[in-house]
């Protein structure tokens, strides 16, 4: 199989609870790989919580519960014998503000991930963390100060760090959650070029709020309303020739 259709990860019936409250219903899609999907819909319309349910984060939730399944390679990451954090080693994530360990230096943050699964000799730890910050377009900007505080460089250079961190453990999927929510324009388009960069190691999925963000980085796009699965389609297709009602609603701002 070609990786053009090859399905990394997929979702079967998922249906995602807080308490009785479902958040998520029955939404059932694949995600190829080297491809990034925009998830996109209105505020609260169960974009991020279905990005958590991707990597076992929504179960950290109160009263927080899953139905259906999740397959990373075919193997349902919800089974008993599948051990949560080394799973989110196989599945990044980087969320809406940056958020680097505010007690670690640079090179720490990109190397906390490496550490949490065993030990690197020292200078192979550097080499994954030169390789890593380079992926995230970071290298050049921070390597004369590795071991200075993260909290010492800028937000969207804070969020790159974030995405480093993410890919140093090299996972096979790269979840993320409205990435430029709080960068300014230069910040959303590093981000932005990056993920056409990083496409090309990981599978991405992308929740943004901006259409005009999911038009430019995504292969396909996955439009959410009140927690249902809309449509999905080619990215292109979807936004110019949108088969429901809802999608072609939502996309000339007739509501959300």
């Amino acid at each position: 199989m070609s990786a053009d259709n090859h399905v990394v990860m997929a979702t079967s019936h998922l249906t995602a609870l807080y308490g009785r409250r479902a958040a998520v219903k029955d939404v059932s899609l694949s995600f190829p790989k080297q491809t990034v999907t925009a998830m996109i819909g209105p505020s609260g319309c169960g974009k991020s919580t279905f990005l958590r349910c991707l990597n076992r984060m929504h179960e950290l939730s109160l009263d927080a519960w899953a139905t259906g399944s999740v397959l990373l390679d075919g193997k349902d990451i919800y089974d008993p014998d599948v051990d949560p954090v080394r799973l989110r080693r196989r599945i990044g994530m980087v969320f809406q503000r940056p958020t680097p360990f505010p007690t670690m230096t640079i090179y720490e943050n990109v190397a906390a991930g490496l550490r949490v699964n065993g030990t690197l000799k020292h200078r192979k730890m550097d080499e994954v963390v030169e390789h890593a910050l380079r992926q995230a377009a970071l290298w050049e900007e921070v390597k004369d100060r590795l071991h200075t505080s993260a909290l010492g460089i800028s937000g969207g250079q804070q969020q790159r760090l974030c995405i480093a961190r993410a890919v140093a453990p090299e996972p096979e999927v790269l979840l993320l959650d409205e990435p430029t929510a709080s960068l300014d324009p230069g910040g959303t388009q590093r981000i932005e070029e990056l993920c056409h960069e990083l496409k090309r190691s990981y599978t991405i999925v992308i929740v943004t709020h901006n259409l005009q963000q999911a038009a430019r980085v995504s292969d396909s796009t996955a439009f959410f309303y009140m927690g249902e699965l809309i449509e999905h389609g080619v990215t292109r297709d979807l936004f110019t020739k949108p088969t429901k009602e809802q999608t072609e609603a939502y996309i000339t701002g007739r509501f959300g």
